[in-house]
């Protein structure tokens, strides 16, 4: 069954709201929680709530330990480098970009955009506001992916801000460590709109030479008007300090936070909804508080990651801030990239609503595979699946002064191709070369009958639990897209190892091998993909879903199935529900879809790990799995994982039903 979060109005969700380099606090948690029981702190805890990392970072631009979080369904949230992966996709994202030109391209001619047609900006030079919203979006008439159309563009504008001034202001003497001893900036008193503090982290009660060393924060005070954007800003040109900005409402609400918008230093970009008092936290990486009206709530040094000290230079300013929209009209199906350089460090679209479908600050096209046209290498990548036929809309905002936004248009690559699409899932084991999750190589993965008598099952029940998960996988991946009425050519068929003969390495087959272990595969996860492709351009990759810590004892992790099972469970029917989710999942990914949060109102089968499993295995509110409450977890609607860097609401069964057209 399709599943559908409410249609909030763009006047709330949308660029009105974007906080390019933010994550976006709301009714729900910002990234998935610590697991209970790990012994983390509540520093640690909060930092994870707030979708900020808590593992050792990589040195900007290097390969973090461990898969891809954004490939992965990972168990443990705190071992995971979010920061370290977004920067390190950020440098390959350019060289993979030139090398995707030149091989795919040649190889798919056919596929190849025609040459860019230029969009000027209409928007009169230095002005703002003649398309600041997607009614007011520039039309660029002409283009799409029909006879005679042009689908590849490149967008030429400006954005043109309120200029505001920036006074220095002297920073407020320590302790400033929490909402009640913030220091004045001085910005919504009489008409002062910006400000710049130069301070330290390290020099309070708190830090680590000067005082008890549960970490050292500094927070300011300002005040703003509604319909205002808040920018805010730190420099570190000297030092090793790796800064974190939070920006709090009075009460200790949450409402955007940042890592690495720039290398190390931070931005937030905030419209303000509501006047009143805003509180910024300037802080460390791996040392936020765990309560924002207590400056002594930090965790500590540490013995593996220590927070850094340092100074820092804090840039902040309250005024009127310039976004672009252009409209293109797709047809449904349409698969649409875009990259923008410049300026802009923002980029996202919109669907016929419209709403806001995949905000992005990054460019995180690393992921693509090779064979996919999307272009990649800007400040920010975006990408969309169009399932309306309609008006849509391209935004850019997050900068000052011109910035070119490389659009293009693609027809799903197995339209009219033969054979259509096969998912086949292989349970017998298998030689998988795990090399390209980031595995040591070839390796053999044992079967899933080895597995079997750690979840409590024989077997006998071998073959019965092979044809439930079949039975789960096509209502998830072929039933459920049928029902949905999206799509009339949509065309999938699922094969598997016990029913069928090997179809790996035949055209058009993509395979999820269901068996081995951590130590076997070298991958120290539970599934990954080899790709995140939107458009299925890739139509023969593989992913995994290892068993030894979904097989796990009970109450070991979250991960484990066992840790559902009492009982009052149908054991076998539990089983195979979960084993189908996480495959179906993993199958999501290399059909188009990210991650999405966990922690928001409907269940779905992209959701993230953490504490959200028993969710995404289908455990109802009796939190025990295999009874009459189970909940049958589907692809839909649903907002991106915070801690991933995207905003807005994907449509996971929308970006796969086009992806997989006969």
């Amino acid at each position: 069954m399709r599943r559908s979060i409410a249609t909030v109005s763009v006047a709330v969700l949308g660029l009105a709201l974007i906080t390019p380099g933010a994550a976006q606090a709301g009714p729900y948690s910002l990234a998935p929680p610590a697991p209970s029981g790990d012994g983390l702190s509540p520093a640690d805890k909060a930092s994870l709530e707030a979708g900020v990392g808590i593992a050792p970072k990589a040195p900007y631009g290097a390969k973090p330990k461990g898969p891809n979080p954004f490939l992965a369904e990972v168990a443990d949230p705190a071992k995971v480098d979010y920061s370290g992966w977004i920067n390190y996709m950020k440098t390959q994202g350019k060289s993979k970009a030139a090398t995707r030109d030149k091989q795919t391209r040649a190889l798919k001619a056919a596929a190849a955009p025609k040459p860019a047609v230029v969009v000027d900006e209409d928007e009169l030079p230095g002005t703002s506001g003649g398309n600041d919203v997607p009614v007011n979006a520039q039309r660029v008439t002409g283009y799409g992916t029909g006879a005679g159309q042009f689908s590849n563009i490149r967008v030429l504008g400006s954005l043109d801000n309120e200029v505001v001034s920036t006074p220095t202001v002297a920073p407020a003497p320590e302790d400033n460590g929490a909402i009640p001893l913030a220091g004045p900036t001085g910005i919504g008193v009489g008409t002062q709109s910006g400000a710049v503090i130069t301070s330290q982290i390290g020099d309070g009660p708190h830090g680590r030479q000067t005082g008890d060393g549960s970490n050292d924060f500094d927070f300011y005070k300002l005040t703003a008007p509604a319909g205002k954007v808040l920018t805010l800003s730190t420099a570190t040109p000297t030092g090793p300090l790796d800064t974190v900005l939070q920006l709090f409402k009075p009460d200790g609400t949450l409402v955007a936070v940042n890592d690495d918008f720039s290398g190390v230093d931070s931005r937030i970009v905030y419209r303000v909804t509501t006047a009143g008092d805003y509180y910024l936290a300037v802080a460390a990486y791996g040392g936020l508080p765990a309560d924002p009206f207590d400056s002594g709530s930090g965790g500590g040094i540490g013995d593996t990651s220590p927070p850094t000290e340092g100074p820092y230079t804090l840039t902040l300013t309250s005024g009127g801030v310039d976004e672009d929209f252009y409209a293109v009209k797709l047809r449904a199906g349409d698969v649409i990239g875009g990259s923008v350089t410049g300026s802009a460090a923002y980029l996202t679209v919109y669907d016929t609503v419209p709403r806001e479908v995949h905000g992005s600050r990054q460019d995180a096209s690393f992921i693509y595979p090779m064979d996919s046209p999307l272009p990649g290498g800007g400040n920010a990548v975006t990408d969309h699946v169009a399932t309306k036929a309609g008006w849509h809309y391209i935004g850019v905002a997050s900068g000052s002064g011109a910035y070119q936004v490389t659009l293009e248009a693609y027809r799903p690559v197995l339209q009219g191709a033969k054979p259509p699409q096969t998912l086949y899932l292989d349970f017998d084991g298998a030689r998988v070369n795990t090399g390209v999750f980031g595995g040591a190589g070839n390796r053999d993965l044992t079967p899933l009958a080895a597995f079997l008598t750690s979840w409590g099952l024989t077997r006998a029940d071998e073959d019965a639990l092979i044809d439930l998960v079949v039975a789960g996988v096509t209502e998830n991946i072929k039933r459920d897209l049928e029902e949905s009425g999206l799509n009339s050519k949509f065309k999938v068929k699922i094969a598997d190892s016990k029913n069928n003969a090997d179809q790996w390495g035949k055209a058009n087959v993509s395979r999820v091998v269901v068996g081995g272990t951590i130590e076997e595969s070298g991958v120290d996860t539970i599934g990954i993909a080899q790709s995140i492709d939107p458009g299925n351009f890739e139509t023969e990759e593989t992913a995994l879903v290892l068993l030894d810590v979904l097989s796990s004892p009970a109450g070991s992790t979250p991960a484990s199935l066992n840790t559902y099972l009492t009982a009052d469970s149908d054991r076998l029917r539990f089983v195979a529900q979960g084993l189908a989710n996480v495959i179906s999942h993993e199958a999501g990914h290399f059909f188009g879809d990210f991650h999405t949060d966990n922690q928001d109102a409907l269940p779905n089968l992209m959701d993230a790990g953490g504490t959200g499993f028993g969710t995404l295995f289908g455990v109802g509110p009796d939190g025990v799995g295999g009874t009459a409450d189970d909940l049958d977890v589907d692809f839909g609607d649903s907002t991106f994982l915070p801690a991933e860097g995207f905003v807005g609401t994907e449509d996971t069964l929308g970006r796969i039903v086009f992806s997989l057209t006969s």
